[in-house]
């Protein structure tokens, strides 16, 4: 656990804006507010996975979303292109639902789009269904809105 404004965070979502560039062919990446203190305990969680002292994945959750504070919301799962197709994502996305549990989160929300067929996928097979558009991409064709009951 660390805090969302980490060295290795930010190192991290330097590279996922990157990959927003490139997949949706736009100049910002995710332009959606996020600020480091919303990922503080207990109202969130930000994670960093490591595999020999290099970060590798990460991944967080911050109180809120359609229902209020019984939501959480999934910010910045990433995993590095060289340690994909290992687990990693969904170890991350299993360690943000047991923490987003114990702090009393009913339902865990996401916003991804349709560029990144394997997060949907992922999302899926792990139990994640369609919801109502929300938050700052809910107007957006390209996106996709998940949720799961805790």
């Amino acid at each position: 656990m660390v805090r969302y404004d980490h060295p290795d965070a930010v190192k991290l979502t330097e590279l996922v804006q990157a990959e927003y560039v490139r997949r949706y062919a736009s100049e910002v990446g995710d332009s959606s507010p996020m600020h480091p203190e919303e990922f503080d305990h207990p109202n969130g969680i930000f994670f960093i996975g490591y595999v020999d002292e290099v970060p590798v994945a990460m991944g967080g959750w911050r109180r809120g979303g359609p229902a209020g504070d019984t939501d959480g919301e999934i910010k910045r799962m990433f995993v590095l292109d060289s340690h994909r197709g290992q687990g990693l994502s969904r170890q991350v996305l299993e360690e943000l639902e047991r923490s987003a549990a114990r702090q009393g989160i009913r339902r865990l929300v996401l916003e991804t789009g349709t560029e990144q067929p394997e997060a949907i996928a992922l999302y899926r097979s792990a139990g994640y269904g369609d919801v109502p558009p929300f938050g700052y991409y809910a107007e957006y064709d390209d996106s996709v809105h998940l949720g799961k009951v805790l």
